[in-house]
């Protein structure tokens, strides 16, 4: 119960003031626990930094693949894959992620968050096979750039509304995969 309420706090820390913010002192004071007792938890920020993605990640992932399974079509499952990540953008669990990613981590937690994105990057290749790219894994990486750069536009809440940014990468994503 107290590693669930210190997760919870490190997402609240995050989402609210990036890498930054997550300190054991503030971990503590936002649980009530003593300072030594964080460390009883977890040995280091990397330690909360690396258990946070092995428990938001793959719910993040399971939404987008629960997106993409509800369509039918390799085009409609693309367009659903940069869709639903978009979505997310203001979901707590994703502004922590966000803000982990743009940290100075150590090389576990980054290889932790890039196995994650590979993942996340799996789910597309398939619908990029099926319209007959020969590099689908490429394509799929080059894809999900666009959606990072969208995600980064959103997040510094950009002078375009969310909803064109939106519909902007959407627009590129398919334009790009139908070559």
């Amino acid at each position: 119960m107290q590693r669930g309420a210190l997760l919870d706090a490190a997402r609240t820390l995050l989402s609210e003031g990036g890498t930054e913010a997550l300190t054991f002192p503030a971990l503590a004071e936002r649980t009530g626990l003593a300072r030594s007792s964080v460390y009883e938890y977890f040995r280091s920020r990397a330690a909360v930094v690396e258990e946070l993605c092995a428990v938001d990640f793959p719910v993040w992932a399971a939404e987008v693949e629960t997106a993409m399974e509800g369509a039918e079509a390799p085009e409609a499952k693309i367009e659903a894959y940069v869709r639903r990540q978009l979505a997310l953008v203001g979901d707590r669990r994703h502004r922590a992620v966000v803000a982990i990613s743009a940290g100075e981590l150590d090389a576990g937690a980054r290889e932790k968050i890039r196995a994650a994105h590979g993942g996340l990057i799996a789910m597309i290749v398939e619908a990029l096979a099926a319209l007959g790219h020969a590099q689908p894994r490429l394509a799929a990486m080059l894809l999900q750039g666009v959606v990072d750069a969208a995600v980064r536009r959103i997040e510094l809440g950009a002078a375009e509304d969310p909803d064109e940014i939106v519909e902007a990468a959407v627009a590129m994503v398919l334009n790009g995969v139908r070559g």
